[in-house]
């Protein structure tokens, strides 16, 4: 395996060319459909795909079982105990994971090309067949309980969950992705089962492939991998978060510096008014290094090391989110100046000249950000189909950026940051 990634990165990252960006859309006899880039430059296939149903989807009282599932697909399955599969992983020179979020449990293979069939063998039996042997369960239900532990003692987990049961309340997003340790060792083989036949279907599947593979030869792995799972999910109804806006948490920690989060409204990724909410967050606080938030901030005060903003969409909530950290003792002249800039941009929107640059740098960047590699490009498929953006959308992103108005900015700058935030302030006392 460590040769293998060895291998990638010196092969890859030393002469891969910049992508060229064409998406097929590959549909197998059963259905399965999936993003396609051909890249026959490096001898390497990725594959990512995604089921819409994460952690949200944990019972009560099972809080963590999403999460518990993904660590144990590549423990075992179909024929192969754990320490069989593997080695036979090992032996092709891939590399398989699973992850689970809020929203969806997501899976990848980077492979070789001339061992594809092996390798997606292996993924076969792990998306198809995952054994969840007891002994597994029972040692990467101990690894994630140890990191639950651990992390008690860190006080800006301690707050982040402290804040997420103020901002979200009761939604599942209130709940910890991870579990508890009381909830983990709960969750039986049988759980575990249940969840991935209710959750691994293929209507809520996502699929995108990049690297030396043609859609003739990537047909006929859709079916094998996926065609035969369930027809249809049975994922429970989850519904819109409701987020405790005005709300302020503060979490008392001797630290010698103080974090400080804020949320506002956010905007969904289909709503109209995204694109001038971009943009009027990147010269808010998600420009970075040329942002109000950080020029405030770091560049003329040297308050905190960084200072931002970010854009943040789940399946269920929409919010705008600021953070910076800073020292005790000028923890509320900080929060006052975030404070302003925010309220100046609700008042006054953007300058002109912020405008033009904000819109040189988000079409300049989109590619060094998202297209760099072979799994970058995958999962920038997966995104714009989960966001049903459309296989044109790389071509015509710049258009629908360069065509915003300096008064679409001011709008919705207004739209969003006139409603008073929930705040999270984590450190001493004194701050």
């Amino acid at each position: 395996m460590k040769r293998f990634a060895a291998l990638f990165f010196l092969i890859f990252f030393s002469v891969a060319p910049s992508y060229a960006v064409e998406i097929k859309e590959v549909v197998s006899p059963k259905g399965i459909k999936a993003w396609l880039v051909q890249d026959d430059f490096v001898p390497l296939i990725s594959m990512r795909f995604s089921f819409k149903g994460g952690s949200t989807q944990d019972p009560n009282g099972k809080e963590g079982l999403a999460n518990l599932m993904t660590g144990l697909f590549d423990e075992g399955a179909g024929d192969l105990d754990s320490e069989t599969f593997q080695e036979k992983l090992d032996d092709v020179g891939a590399e398989m994971g699973f992850n689970a979020d809020d929203d969806d449990v997501t899976g990848s293979i980077r492979m070789l090309a001339e061992k594809r069939d092996q390798a997606v063998d292996l993924l076969t039996l792990a998306v198809n067949k995952p054994r969840f042997n007891q002994a597994p369960i029972d040692r990467i239900r101990q690894q994630i309980i140890a990191g639950i532990k651990s992390s008690e003692r860190d006080p800006n987990t301690i707050a982040g969950r402290k804040f997420a049961e103020v901002l979200y309340g009761d939604h599942p997003y209130g709940r910890r992705s991870e579990g508890t340790e009381a909830s983990l060792n709960s969750i039986t083989h049988d759980d575990l089962a249940t969840f991935h036949k209710r959750n691994f279907a293929r209507d809520n599947l996502i699929v995108a492939v990049v690297g030396s593979i043609s859609p003739e030869e990537l047909s006929p792995l859709l079916d094998k991998v996926f065609g035969d799972l369930p027809e249809k999910a049975e994922l429970e109804t989850i519904s819109e978060a409701k987020l405790a806006f005005g709300q302020i948490t503060r979490v008392d920690y001797p630290l010698p510096q103080t974090s400080i989060s804020m949320v506002y409204p956010g905007v969904r990724r289909q709503d109209p008014d995204f694109f001038p909410a971009y943009i009027m967050n990147h010269i808010l606080g998600g420009g970075t290094f040329s942002s109000r938030i950080y020029n405030e901030v770091r560049e003329k005060r040297g308050l905190a090391y960084s200072a931002g903003s970010n854009l943040v969409t789940r399946d269920h909530m929409a919010a705008l989110m600021v953070n910076t950290a800073t020292r005790a003792d000028r923890a509320n002249e900080t929060l006052q100046i975030l404070k302003t800039e925010i309220a100046k941009m609700a008042k006054d929107g953007p300058t002109e000249d912020e405008l033009v640059e904000a819109k040189k740098y988000l079409v300049g960047s989109y590619a060094v950000n998202n297209l760099d590699s072979s799994s970058a490009v995958a999962s920038t498929l997966i995104g714009l189909q989960d966001e049903r953006l459309g296989r044109d959308y790389i071509d015509k992103r710049a258009e629908l950026i360069n065509a915003v108005t300096l008064d679409q900015v001011k709008e919705a700058a207004k739209k969003l940051l006139e409603t008073d935030p929930a705040i999270l302030i984590v450190g001493s006392p004194q701050s």
